[in-house]
This record gives structure tokens, C-alpha cells and sequence, in this order.
């Protein structure tokens, strides 16, 4: 049953007036349905001003949410020659309100658009510490919802706030007290002087006799901080933890200790990307020594529970569990396990355990195999199978736990299919071994929170193609409300339909795509298509830049691909041709007009494809690189990202440059140019230390040089994929990708971006 229309009858009396304003996103078919009558064009100020919203905390009796509602609008103006300044706070600027989970009615907490760095609830979910960026600096204030009145937490003269482990304060179980991070006296100049050494010299010298990479170095500089405790009532900071290097820190919920991550990294690793290692140790909230819990992280990665005292991990295929009282770790699976398991030690070393999640209290551990999900008793090593996994069937539905009872009895778990658009939420109860559906439909679920208490669910939701909305439930996932209706004018605007479709690479794998029809679609028709291409596509989510080009009338494909350890230059071509024949024997793609373009990876995706094939009439390669081999080892300020990718991650080459000279040359689209017969759009930013402008720079210069067609858009101020510094920048961003695919793929028809004007 689709939850979302399960409302009970005593809600449906009290929301009666409201149905037709709740109605609206709530069936995907209704919304997706090609007998639509069109609206208006959805425009580049539509995208701009489309709004999202983010539930930063749900307070603990699950009554009361802080939302961060913004748009992109809101966003523009990110200062990119920044990038890697530690002392640097991007805007993310919007309206924070107070939601009433119950009735639905809001309030700001905040008069206007604010840069709002984080809140987090009391435990009486009566105050709300709310960070905020103001004349770059962080700042933190306590907001006191009953009589709205707001006190600013001051911080010694010299130390400012700092933002470690995802938080700018943490409450303690009481409530009377408020642990924050200080940057000590003098960080900010030092930290501001190495990055302008850096950027702007006059003279910068780096070595190998030095352990870190300066950009590692300077990334290192945003741990250095002290740890301290700042009393409600008195206005009083008490430092706990001197100045030291602090990865993350979490509370125990006694209130009695502050469980914390001290850096231990030596030097810059080439194994993970921004690689840290951590001694984890405790220390009294009163200060003294602390203790070390876990010598390194090297080796361990703990995954801890809600209490902050006890913490699992996985280490060569078995789980182990311990606490900061009793650090010294228990083998829950493997050669302790009892005899009575029936399992001899060789199948179950073959088991091969990661762990997922822990209970609040730390009693049950969820972790995964080959097998399945599996619950696992932390006392005594106790375990059983709470959801089987078929290693045969690729196309088995995805479970994640979401959050848990707070007594440990309940296990939330998102689910979505691999097959078709069903998606949603299910429960397991441990001690009946029941498992729930408690939602089960085609729209799209996001950020779900349930309250501490176990009370309250608060998450976002969409009908396919179509932004976020806030929606609140109870702990059975019914009596759901709609919290937000954020973006009504989209009602009026010509939105794409959208289908999932399946096809069969070159080499017979089955793999999906989504297509974004033309909001005027009419059956029997061949569309010019466009295919966005990246690595794999399943959901139809929305997205703006998709919603221009179809009002554009095209259509507009996310095929899959299924990449390749060593050739991964051949996924794009096995994968988005196969995508592209089915759209033809579908009839709704047009052979003779077809177009590619991706951002980054999908970018560089992109310029490979057209070294391989003539078929597509227009490319854009946005932020892609181009020469694997100069790419290799640059971008400094990412450390090491540009060696890890082709080496261990995302590039897929598995081997080092001087291991495989061979594939890196044969992954520089740009060795290839002469090969390149589609015409090409090169977009950069002049300010993206993600993906140099002078990697892809490289690319116009040879097709130049070729007497190909090429055109090259430099946005010098802007960083990576689509420029966002100024709201014109992004009309000019989409007014070129249109007036492109216009030119080359309409060329006997009236450009659609001459007809806007």
C-alpha cells in the first residue's frame, strides 16, 4: 500500500481542506502522465529558484524539526580562487524554520536569508544551538523556542569555533552544557598566511624531505583545535581537551566522558584519499589525562553506537566489538565462535562480515556477507539472518538500516528495487524475526530521520522528476503529513514524464537508463536525444538543467554503463550505444540527431566516446579531463585524489602510471583527436581544482590544430561542472549547451533558444 495516501480518517477530517494542495506530487503516475496538459516552459530562472529543503535536526520528542529551505539562487556566489583555504566558509545561504511535526504550522527562527552552519536540539527539545556564518567567521547562538529569545555563546578572546566531526557543538545528555571545538589563538593567520604562500607566492618550494604535501599540510591545519565546554547558565568555557589535532569527537551519554579522534597521520598516504589515521581515546569531562581506546584507525574503522561508549568493526572478514570501559575487543564471529553454530571455522572464515550498524545501547550489531544482512548479539556472538541476499540475481533490491528503536527491538531499513521504480521503508523486529513493509511505492525517499524517542519520522519525498518535499510520520510510518509545499509554481510549468527502460550492453549485460521525455511529446514521433552520461542511472530524480533541454524538445536519456577494471574507455561505448539502439527501436529516439555530453567523469566519459564512434552529431564535455597522463599528478590542492582515482578508484585503470603507460595513453581521449569527427563543446571553470581548466584546455588546442569543429567556454571565475559564481553565468551556461545541440542536431528547424528570445 502507498503509504502516502494512507491517511487515517480522523487525519482526512481534519486535512479535508487541504487534499488538493496535498495531492499535488503524491502519485507518480498522476504526475508523470502523458495526458498532461503542457504548462508553461520550465525556464533557467525556474531552475535557479526552485526550492529544497533539509531537515537539519529533528528534536528527541520528535515534535519539532529545524528545516534549511534554499535554492540555487541562494547558493550562487562561492569564491573559488578560496579552494583549500581552511579559514574559507562557502555561502549556503536560506531560511531556517521551526516545523510542528504534528499540525504542520512553521515559523522562521531566523528573520531573512541567514548562512546557517548546523543546528542541533537539546535534549528537552526546548533550545536549539544554531551555528551561522557571519563576516566569515562562525558563530554560535542558543535559541530558546518558548519565548524566542536568543543568547550568543562567546568564546575567549583570540580562539574562534571550528567544525569537527560534521558538528559545531554537541549538547550534553543534561543539557546544561554545550561541547564545542576553538581554533587557538593565532590559527587564523597562520592558516590564511600558508594559503596566500601558496596561491600567490612570491616564491613557493616544495620537497620530498617534507612528509606532506603542502595542500595536504595546510587541510591538516582545520584539525588544530582544543576541545572545551561551555556552561549554559554561566556563560563559562572550560577547556577538557588541550590544543591538539581533533578528527572527531562524540559524547558518552552519561555525560561523563568526551570520546575523541586525535590525528595521528605522518606523513601524505597514497592509499586513501585525504587518508587520516586517528589514536581514538576518552578523556574525563572534567579533563585529565585521557585514555587511548584505539591505538590507529589504520587499521580499524569502528562504526559506534548512539551512546558513545561502545563501537564494532570488521577486520579481515570478522566482527569484534568493544567499549571505551573495555577497550580490549571481543571476536563476535570466527574462531571463538561456539560449536554450536554448526558451522566448521573454515566456512565461517569464508563468511566475511562488514559491519553496517550498532544499536543505540551497542547490544545488537547489523552487519553484512555475501549471504545477507545479518543481526548479530554483542554479549554473546549470537547471530542470525534477517535478510537473505541472492548472489545470483544482480538485480536484488537494496537494504540500508536507517536508524533503530530505541530499545534495540526495531530495525529500520530503507529498501529500493533494482528492477522497477518501488521504493521505501521496512521494519524487522528482532524478537519475533518479522519483517514490515511499512512503505512501498514508486516516489523517492530522502534523509529519513526517526526521532529519539522512536516517536517520529521525518523525511523528504518526490514523485519522480519533481523536487523534494518535507513529510512527517509516526513510528509505523502512517498518519504520514506533508510538512512543505515548496515549490507550488511548478504546477504551472511543463515538466518531463519519465520512464525506466532496460537494454543489453554489447557483451549481453542487462543494464538500465532513465529517459526524460519532451514536454511535448507525441507518440509516433523520433526525438533528437540527448544521452547524459556518467556511470549508472536507476532513480528519476529531478534536475533542472534535464527539465531545460526537454523543454527544449529533446529527449533526454541517463543510460548505465558497467565499467571495467583496465578498460573502462570501452563501458561508454558498449553501454550508451546499446542505450542509444533501444531508444531507436523504441521509436523515440532519432538516429541522425543524436548528442552526449557529462560533467566531470562524465565529461571526460564523453570525449572518449566520440574518439570511438562517429554516431553522435554533438558533444559537451563539461569539467572532463582529457590526458589521463597530465591529469595524473595534477590538481594540488585535492593531495593525492588525481593519483588515488586511476590507480584504486573511480578511473578504474588499476595500475600506476609507470605500471601501465600503455592504458593511460589509451585513456587520453586527446592522443585520439584526430579520431574525433562529432563536433565538440569544451566548458571549464578557471578557478576548478577539481578538474584543471588546462587538462581539458588541451583538447581545444589539438582539434584546433586538426581543423576540427570545437569551441571552447571559459568561465574564469568559476570552479567545477556548471558555473555558479552569478545567476548569469548560469543562463549563459544553458543558453550555450542549447544553442549547441541546436545548432548540430536542428539545424533544418528554428533553434529552440532563438524562439525563447
Amino acid at each position: 500500500m502507498n503509504r502516502l495516501h494512507a491517511f487515517a480518517p480522523r487525519v482526512l477530517r481534519l486535512w479535508a481542506p487541504l487534499l488538493l494542495v496535498l495531492a499535488y506530487g503524491i502519485s507518480h503516475a498522476e504526475a508523470q502522465s502523458s495526458e498532461l496538459t503542457p504548462g508553461a516552459t520550465f525556464s533557467v530562472d525556474d531552475y535557479l529558484d526552485v526550492i529544497t529543503p533539509m531537515a537539519s535536526d529533528l528534536s528527541p520528542d520528535g515534535r519539532w524539526v529545524a528545516v534549511f529551505v534554499g535554492s540555487l539562487r541562494d547558493r550562487l556566489g562561492v569564491d573559488n580562487y578560496r579552494y583549500g583555504d581552511p579559514t574559507y566558509q562557502r555561502p549556503s545561504v536560506g531560511e531556517l524554520w521551526l516545523m510542528d511535526t504534528r499540525s504542520g504550522e512553521r515559523r522562521r527562527i531566523l528573520p531573512g536569508k541567514r548562512n546557517v552552519m548546523g543546528v542541533q536540539w537539546s535534549p528537552d527539545s526546548r533550545y536549539l544551538a544554531v551555528g551561522e556564518v557571519r563576516v566569515d567567521r562562525l558563530h554560535l547562538d542558543i535559541w530558546d523556542r518558548e519565548t524566542g529569545e536568543w543568547t550568543e555563546v562567546t568564546v575567549p578572546d583570540g580562539r574562534e569555533l571550528a567544525v569537527r566531526g560534521g558538528a559545531l557543538a554537541r549538547w550534553t545528555r543534561g543539557g546544561r552544557a554545550l561541547v564545542v571545538t576553538l581554533h587557538p589563538v593565532g590559527w587564523r593567520a597562520e592558516a590564511s598566511g600558508e594559503f596566500g604562500r601558496l596561491t600567490r607566492g612570491p616564491i613557493v618550494v616544495q620537497s620530498s624531505d617534507e612528509p606532506f604535501l603542502a595542500w595536504d599540510a595546510l587541510r591538516a591545519r582545520s584539525a588544530i583545535v582544543s576541545v572545551a565546554r561551555y556552561d549554559v547558565e554561566s556563560a563559562r568555557v572550560t577547556e577538557i581537551i588541550p590544543t591538539t589535532k581533533v578528527n572527531g569527537y562524540r559524547l558518552t551519554d552519561d555525560d561523563s566522558s568526551i570520546v575523541f579522534d586525535e590525528d595521528i597521520t605522518e606523513e601524505t598516504s597514497y592509499e586513501r584519499i585525504f587518508g587520516r589515521r586517528s589514536s581514538v581515546k576518552v578523556v574525563s569531562m572534567s579533563g585529565g589525562e585521557p585514555k587511548v581506546v584505539i591505538e590507529s584507525t589504520e587499521e580499524v574503522s569502528p562504526t559506534w553506537a548512539r551512546n558513545g561508549r561502545v563501537f564494532a568493526y570488521s577486520d579481515d572478514g570478522d566482527v569484534f566489538v568493544a567499549s571505551v570501559d573495555d577497550p580490549e575487543p571481543r571476536r563476535l564471529t570466527g574462531e571463538e565462535e561456539p560449536e554450536e553454530a554448526g558451522e566448521s571455522e573454515e566456512e565461517d572464515d569464508e563468511l566475511g562480515f562488514s559491519v553496517n550498524s550498532v544499536s543505540p545501547s551497542g547490544g545488537r550489531i547489523v552487519a553484512s556477507n555475501k549471504q545477507g544482512l545479518w543481526i548479530i548479539e554483542s554479549g554473546d556472538g549470537d547471530r542470525h539472518l534477517i535478510l537473505e541476499r541472492d548472489e545470483d540475481d544482480e538485480f536484488a533490491p537494496q537494504y540500508r538500516v536507517v536508524d533503530w528503536s530505541p530499545d534495540g527491538e526495531l530495525v529500520y531499513l530503507s529498501y529500493a528495487s533494482r528492477r522497477e521504480w518501488e521504493r521505501g521503508l521496512v521494519r524487522y523486529r528482532v524478537d519475533s524475526r518479522e519483517m514490515t513493509e511499512l512503505a512501498k511505492d514508486d516516489r523517492l525517499y530522502s534523509r529519513i530521520q526517526l526521532s529519539e524517542d522512536g516517536s517520529t519520522f521525518v523525511f523528504q519525498s518526490a514523485a519522480g522528476n519533481r523536487p523534494y518535499d518535507l513529510y512527517a510520520a509516526d513510528a509505523e510510518f502512517g498518519d504520514v503529513r506533508r510538512l512543505t509545499t515548496l515549490n507550488p509554481g511548478l504546477e504551472r510549468k511543463s515538466l518531463s514524464r519519465t520512464e525506466l527502460i532496460r537494454y543489453l550492453d554489447v557483451d549481453g549485460k542487462t543494464l538500465h537508463g532513465v529517459a526524460y521525455y519532451p514536454v511535448d511529446y507525441e507518440a509516433g514521433r523520433a526525438y533528437p536525444t540527448i544521452f547524459n552520461v556518467y556511470e549508472d542511472y536507476f532513480d528519476d530524480s529531478f534536475n533542472g538543467t534535464i527539465n531545460i533541454l526537454t523543454n527544449g524538445g529533446y529527449l533526454v536519456v541517463r543510460p548505465s554503463v558497467n565499467l571495467e577494471i583496465g578498460y573502462p574507455g570501452e563501458a561508454w561505448m558498449k553501454g550508451v550505444t546499446a542505450a542509444a539502439n533501444k531508444l531507436i527501436e523504441m521509436g523515440l529516439a532519432d538516429p541522425d540527431r543524436l548528442g552526449v555530453h557529462g560533467t566531470s567523469y562524465g565529461g571526460y566519459a564523453t570525449n572518449l566516446l566520440v574518439t570511438q564512434t562517429n554516431r553522435f552529431k554533438a558533444a559537451i564535455n563539461i569539467s572532463g579531463k582529457v590526458d589521463m597522463i597530465s591529469f595524473y599528478t595534477d590538481s594540488p590542492r585535492l593531495g593525492v585524489r588525481n593519483i588515488h582515482a586511476p590507480e584504486n578508484s573511480q578511473d578504474r585503470i588499476g595500475a600506476t602510471l609507470w605500471e601501465q603507460p600503455q592504458k593511460y595513453v589509451a585513456h587520453s581521449a586527446v592522443m585520439f583527436a584526430d579520431r574525433i569527427e562529432t563536433p565538440l563543446l569544451l566548458i571549464t571553470g578557471e578557478q576548478d581544482h577539481n578538474v584543471p581548466m588546462r587538462t581539458t584546455m588541451e583538447m581545444f588546442y589539438a582539434l584546433r590544430r586538426l581543423g576540427k569543429t570545437v569551441e571552447w567556454v571559459n568561465y574564469v571565475d568559476s570552479g567545477h561542472g556548471m558555473p555558479t559564481m552569478t545567476a548569469e553565468m548560469v543562463h549563459d551556461y544553458h543558453r550555450r549547451i542549447l544553442e549547441w545541440y541546436d545548432r548540430h542536431l536542428k539545424a533544418d528547424e528554428e533553434p529552440v533558444a532563438a524562439k525563447s528570445r
